[in-house]
């Protein structure tokens, strides 16, 4: 007896549901968990259209996950009740019971992308400070790093093999060639250009005798040429405890992603957000509005009077 099912609604061995959970255990050699959650999810079917199931409708199946998606469920949990259903009525029709399969247009379920993650600006002016704690020439690079991550957007593959002379005669935007060998134009602003040429004038105390016509604005003397992405993530995370930040919240990519979202709290298009991180598609730019929405919506709760007499939720 599988859960879901009362006594009065046993399962008949003619049953189709019956075989069909036979045919799991038997030739697919499912586990007691799966015969249980699958039976479960047939059973909720079941009740859900107070009929049987090979008499059930594509609008009765889809009225059932529609009614699921209300509830809420985790994106995971549709998707197993989803391959419940197709997989028995897939089984009906295979053994004649049905001449179609009623459940052939349920959607697959969406996972929910996840937002990424955010250091607030009084977080990022405090990473900035606290690359100064290093040794003087390492602290100049590192704010230049963070500088230009946080002013830009760019990926930290795109700042790590930019070349020397992009920054040479002081641009207040750059040519970046992205993913997909598309280019597009980022910007620099007046903090980031300082920034650089500070690091400029002492860019040679990173260099070799032998790395002199070494191309790379952070050069190093590794085989790359570059600081890679890896060492990059390193100084950040000295820096963030070093600023009392949790270094699982920092990395080259945060920056980014502050950048965007930060845009867009002070009134940035989307579709600018998008030219300038370099997003082929607006659906990937649009996570950052659920960040920024969220982050406003704590700023008003937590800082409106209103929010804050009794009684006021």
């Amino acid at each position: 007896m599988f859960r879901g099912f009362s006594q009065t609604e046993s399962m008949t061995p003619d049953d189709p549901l019956t075989a069909f959970m036979q045919m799991l255990r038997v030739e697919r050699n499912a586990s007691g968990r799966t015969l249980e959650a699958y039976g479960q999810d047939l059973a909720e079917l079941r009740l859900f259209a107070a009929r049987p199931l090979t008499a059930l409708s594509e609008a009765d199946i889809g009225a059932f996950f529609e009614h699921l998606s209300a509830r809420g469920l985790a994106a995971s949990t549709l998707q197993r009740k989803r391959s419940a259903v197709r997989q028995f009525y897939r089984f009906c029709v295979f053994e004649g019971e049905l001449e179609a399969d009623p459940s052939r247009k349920i959607p697959a379920a969406k996972k929910a992308r996840p937002l990424p993650k955010i250091l607030s600006r009084a977080e990022i002016e405090a990473l900035i400070a606290a690359a100064d704690a290093r040794d003087a020439h390492q602290a100049i690079r590192l704010q230049c790093l963070i500088e230009i991550a946080y002013a830009s957007g760019m990926r930290i593959s795109e700042i790590v093999s930019l070349r020397l002379d992009s920054v040479q005669k002081d641009p207040a935007f750059l040519i970046i060639r992205g993913k997909g060998g598309v280019e597009r134009l980022v910007p620099l602003n007046p903090s980031a250009r300082a920034a650089i040429k500070d690091y400029l004038d002492i860019r040679p105390l990173f260099l070799g005798a032998k790395d002199k016509a070494n191309p790379y604005l952070f050069a190093s003397r590794g085989a790359a040429g570059h600081l890679t992405r890896r060492r990059v993530g390193q100084l950040l995370d000295e820096a963030a405890l070093e600023a009392g930040i949790d270094p699982a919240r920092v990395s080259p990519h945060v920056l980014r992603h502050a950048f965007a979202t930060h845009l867009l709290e002070g009134g940035a298009d989307l579709r600018v957000v998008q030219t300038l991180l370099g997003h082929a598609d607006i659906s990937t730019t649009q996570v950052y509005t659920h960040v920024a929405g969220e982050r406003l919506k704590a700023v008003v709760e937590t800082h409106h009077p209103l929010s804050r007499r009794k009684g006021v939720s």
